[in-house]
């Protein structure tokens, strides 16, 4: 009897001075992403034999694709392994063709996408019109746009990462390489033909 009772006094008193307020819990560390280290923005002019020209980051590099059509052009960033695939037409009373190619482009990616937000682009000055689609969630393309003057000039612009789309690893670099679409849109000039 004795120890029975012992115990139940002993093993309280074990238990209180065995806790100490100042021992470190121990919890599992939330998922985490490497640092993004974002070059400087300066931008130098982009110009070619195509009729369009526009000013692109130092740290991207133009490209022409293997097999494409004249006046195609991608805009790699190896530092973040994504491209700015560009493809011109010229328009032949076929504006409405154009434009509605480039709804149905963006709308494939409305499967994974959260949301879609249109942008409308209009430089009188510069005859520069468009639209620019800001795809939210996992899409494969996060941002498209469209360019034209309406009577001679489209082109078009998606940017794709060669990676799974994950839009919480990916977002800070959408929206630093959307600084760099928009001053492409920004600085696009058609050439006279």
């Amino acid at each position: 009897m004795k120890l029975k009772y012992l115990f139940y006094i002993i093993c309280p008193v074990i238990s209180f001075f065995s806790c100490d307020e100042e021992d470190i819990v121990y919890s599992p560390k939330p998922r985490g992403y490497c640092r993004i280290d974002f070059p400087a923005k300066i931008y130098h002019p982009f110009d070619s034999a195509c009729p369009y020209k526009f000013e692109i980051p130092e740290y991207s590099k133009i490209t022409k694709p293997q097999g494409s059509e004249a006046c195609w052009y991608n805009i790699n960033y190896p530092r973040f392994n994504a491209n700015i695939h560009l493809s011109y037409k010229p328009v032949n009373n076929d504006l409405a063709r154009h434009i509605e190619n480039s709804h149905y482009f963006a709308s494939k990616h409305q499967v994974k996408a959260s949301g879609v937000e249109e942008t409308v682009i209009v430089r009188d000055s510069a005859k520069v019109y468009g639209l620019l689609f800001d795809i939210s969630g996992n899409a494969a393309s996060n941002l498209q746009f469209y360019l034209t003057d309406s009577t001679h000039h489209f082109l078009r612009g998606s940017l794709y990462f060669n990676s799974v789309p994950n839009i919480d690893s990916l977002k800070i670099v959408i929206d630093f390489i959307r600084q760099d679409m928009l001053h492409l849109i920004q600085t696009t000039e058609w050439k006279k033909h």
